[in-house]
């Protein structure tokens, strides 16, 4: 693995010094924002009202990460600004639901990691209770969404979201909060991932017996029933990688292996630019670079994980895929706020836009490459 690192190090480190350029800018342009995309090549800004975004966390997530890289101030202050608006939804437990993890796992947990500021664990705790509250002991599944007819809605996304109960179990030495994310990953493990490593995005269970009724009647790929998202591939991928990471159990690298295979095949055929869908019609083709940086994060901890005459396969995965997104769909222009473009919300819905959590996936896959630490999930 090693040697693949060390063949593409020039790449790594040339893309990395681009990234600290564009991100050092941004860092002070946003320095009052939580961005989720730009328009006319500007970031919005969702920080105002209740900041319940799911999305919110990554804005401050891309600038930790700059700053466990560069210990630059820059990136701690516009980190620290983000996670302080993060309050008004913290405060509001009605607004809140599964993607909790993604709100504070990577904004507060990751300021705690790297300063041991004890109000932002205690901001990360309260997170980790909302998820685990959400916990149906029947069906052994942490439920999705709050509004009517979603109770028994479980999504593929919520084993990114997990990671915040593992950490909370080490914080709290309460196993509660671990058994809960194995007993719901252990779950979407049954029912979620088909046979052949494709995965479906929602499914729907009696939320009194726990019996699962089969795929939702909505979903962000194609089809409900047949199609494979990619986004949700990848969320897969690495939501079972981290499962392994902090468990140990075989059964979760498994997994993540399964799925990654389905991935890395599915990609091939666009030289390795994930489609929004794997499974939908020829045309019109919609693409998800976001999907590809996901699935790479992944990919890299799979092969730190598997045995040494494995983790060539996914390392050169990770670095292929990450190349086509540099090559092909990055703007380091100081016209484009955004790297990464080309990211797609769903399926024909929000597609080829600058969505932030592509350019936190893009950012974290890169600081990996380059062999920083520490892993904030």
């Amino acid at each position: 693995m090693q040697a693949i690192l060390d063949k593409n190090k020039g790449w790594i480190d040339e893309t990395w010094a681009k990234i600290e350029t564009k991100l050092r800018r941004n860092s002070e342009l946003c320095r009052h924002k939580i961005p989720l995309q730009t328009i006319d090549g500007v970031y919005d800004d969702h920080s105002g009202g209740k900041c319940a975004a799911w999305t919110n966390g990554f804005w401050p997530g891309i600038m930790w990460l700059m700053y466990a890289a560069t210990k630059e101030e820059t990136f701690k202050e516009t980190a620290e600004n983000a996670e302080n608006a993060l309050d008004t939804a913290l405060e509001d437990f009605n607004c809140l639901f599964h993607d909790v993890g993604f709100m504070w796992h990577i904004s507060a947990g990751a300021n705690f990691k790297l300063t041991g500021n004890e109000k932002s664990k205690n901001r990360n705790l309260h997170a980790a209770a909302v998820l685990a509250a959400r916990y149906n002991v029947n069906g052994e599944f942490i439920k999705a969404w709050n509004e009517e007819g979603f109770e028994g809605w479980v999504i593929i996304d919520c084993m990114m979201n997990i990671p915040l109960l593992y950490w909370a179990a080490e914080q709290t030495n309460n196993i509660a909060f671990k058994q809960i994310a194995m007993h719901h990953a252990d779950t979407s493990l049954r029912d979620h991932i088909r046979p052949d490593g494709s995965v479906y995005h929602i499914m729907d269970y009696d939320i009194e017996t726990g019996e699962c009724k089969g795929p939702a009647p909505s979903t962000q790929g194609y089809d409900p029933e047949t199609s494979s998202w990619s986004r949700g591939q990848a969320w897969a991928i690495y939501g079972y990688a981290l499962s392994y990471i902090h468990t140990g159990e075989q059964r979760y690298l498994d997994a993540a292996k399964k799925v990654a295979h389905y991935f890395m095949t599915a990609v091939v055929p666009d030289d390795y630019v994930p489609r929004a869908d794997f499974r939908a019609p020829e045309e019109p083709v919609y693409y998800d670079t976001s999907a590809g940086a996901i699935a790479a994060c992944g990919l890299i901890e799979i092969a730190k994980a598997v045995p040494d005459f494995e983790k060539k396969m996914y390392m050169q995965a990770a670095i292929n895929l990450m190349k086509a997104l540099v090559d092909k769909h990055c703007d380091w222009s100081e016209e484009e706020q955004a790297i990464l473009q080309n990211s797609s919300a769903c399926y024909a819905k929000g597609v080829h836009e600058t969505w932030i959590y592509g350019e936190y996936y893009f950012v974290e896959a890169m600081y990996k490459l380059k062999g920083f630490e520490p892993l904030f999930w």
